[in-house]
């Protein structure tokens, strides 16, 4: 597949000699005035369903990238088709800012971000599809969630591990929520389909991220939020490279089980080709 880069931003690069943390605050303080008017208007914009709800994300994802630093490039193209679910790996909170700048996506997250300060409201203005993974009795109510998103036409992220990784080895898939796929179906599609997506982050500051550097953008297991957003706003650029592999079609007699280790062993291969 050819490598495009979808938007290659420097953002505003503060001066060098500044303090780690200053660095930081400059770069909330950014982030803080881009979403201040953006966030009534997309409250509105969900609230009375208009287009600009799908829209508005993207941009601002893009803006955030930009004043960051971090630098996307995209090998391949999403799926024309509909209903589309997307089914990625996960290393990072900074993934949802990348994917989100990509196209207009929704997110099926842990019930938890919803109560998480400022990433709670920004999960819920992108209009995200909260699940209690620990609660297996409850996952037939958020399969038909997602089934009734993807069959109104909204492109989902599902996170395929259920949790982040460390950036270099992928983790097995989690297969309840990839059959949300075929509740789509319900509107007399002959298929739904299925994409997998591997992220990865290559560079930090022109170098290659090593094993060892990887844990500095990778956000694994119970890592405190705070010091890991300063690490990353404080640094230099990072590029992220964003492969999209080809959509499988489903159907009511797709096996989810097999689905999920086909779209397992893609997203492996998409990262190791990355």
């Amino acid at each position: 597949m050819p490598s495009a880069p979808a938007f290659a931003y420097e953002g505003p690069d503060f001066p060098g000699c500044l303090p780690m943390r200053l660095k930081a605050i400059c770069r909330i303080a950014a982030v803080a005035l881009l979403a201040m008017p953006l966030i009534p208007l997309q409250w509105l914009a969900v609230r009375r369903d208009w287009a600009l709800a799908r829209r508005l994300p993207v941009f601002f994802h893009r803006s955030v990238l930009a004043i960051i630093g971090v630098r996307v490039a995209v090998n391949g193209t999403q799926a024309r088709q509909r209903p589309l679910l997307i089914v990625a790996n996960h290393v990072s909170w900074l993934d949802i800012v990348v994917l989100g700048a990509l196209a207009p996506l929704s997110f099926i997250a842990k019930s938890e971000v919803r109560g998480w300060p400022v990433i709670g409201l920004f999960a819920r203005l992108q209009r995200s599809v909260f699940i209690e993974r620990e609660r297996r009795h409850k996952t037939g109510h958020a399969t038909a969630a997602i089934g009734a998103r993807l069959k109104a036409g909204d492109a989902m992220v599902l996170f395929g591990e259920g949790t982040t990784g460390d950036g270099v080895h992928v983790l097995p898939f989690r297969s309840a929520l990839v059959g949300a796929a075929r509740e789509a179906l319900d509107g007399g599609e002959a298929a739904a389909y299925v994409q997998p997506l591997a992220l990865r982050y290559a560079k930090r500051g022109g170098l290659p991220i090593g094993r060892g550097a990887m844990k500095e953008v990778a956000w694994i297991g119970d890592m405190d939020l705070a010091p890991h957003l300063v690490g990353i706003l404080s640094g230099p650029p990072i590029d992220a490279v964003v492969t999209w592999g080809e959509a499988l079609a489903c159907d009511a007699a797709t096996d989810r089980k097999t689905l999920t280790r086909q779209l397992e062993a893609d997203v492996r291969r998409l990262v190791r080709a990355s």
